[in-house]
């Protein structure tokens, strides 16, 4: 299956939009993003699982990171609330599970096989969080020398910009709203855009948004 699989394209979905897909486990289902393969691919998925809900043990060879967007997820190493971000290394393996449901925003085979970093970071705890240019304040989540992931506050009437993105950038909507030359993103939406482009940011509402930058152009070298 190939959904949005061509990095070099932008690419922008409103994940609410989209119908509910059934997984292989009970219980779970999937809003697809972007999907190149089958049930093992490389991924970007909102997925849902019901209360009381479990998937197998699986193992995940080139790594997994997830935020927490609702409920409760849950596996051997602890409970995830949301705003929890959790990254498991390529390698590692795990139980997914839950006692009162969650809803996760997953990425599947997108680390560079030498990542060994374990992560979880609350996203809700704001003693972290760092302004870092006007109307703008993020919470970094993790860095590498081609990737870095972080939490973005807007303030009502950011304006920024153009920026050159010259790695390639990924946003998920978490609350309020913002806009670009191509459209305007409100909560639930993913947006896309590959290495070398550039975007011109403002926001009326102010907003909350996942942040993942410069991952890209190790992803087509790949």
């Amino acid at each position: 299956m190939k959904l949005h699989a061509d990095l070099t394209k932008r690419a922008s979905v409103d994940s609410g939009s989209l119908a509910w897909i059934a997984s292989p486990s009970g219980g779970v289902e999937r809003r697809m993003l972007e999907r190149d393969g089958e049930e093992v691919a490389r991924a970007t998925t909102i997925v849902r699982f019901a209360p009381g809900s479990d998937f197998p043990a699986h193992a995940h060879e080139m790594g997994e990171e997830f935020l927490v967007l609702d409920g409760v997820f849950s596996d051997e190493t602890g409970d995830f609330p949301k705003g929890m971000y959790v990254r498991n290394p390529p390698g590692s393996m795990h139980i997914p599970s839950t006692t009162q449901g969650a809803t996760i925003l997953v990425k599947l085979r997108q680390m560079s096989l030498d990542d060994d970093h374990v992560v979880r970071i609350d996203t809700t705890d704001t003693r972290a969080w760092q302004e870092t240019r006007p109307d703008e304040a993020t919470l970094p989540l993790f860095t590498a020398a081609n990737e870095t992931v972080e939490m973005v506050e807007w303030a009502e009437g950011m304006s920024i910009g153009p920026l050159r993105m010259s790695g390639g950038v990924e946003y998920f909507v978490l609350s309020g709203s913002f806009a670009d030359e191509d459209g305007i993103y409100t909560p639930g939406c993913w947006l896309r855009l590959p290495p070398g482009s550039t975007q011109k940011l403002t926001s009326k509402t102010g907003a909350r948004v996942w942040r993942k930058s410069g991952h890209l152009t190790l992803s087509l070298a790949t």
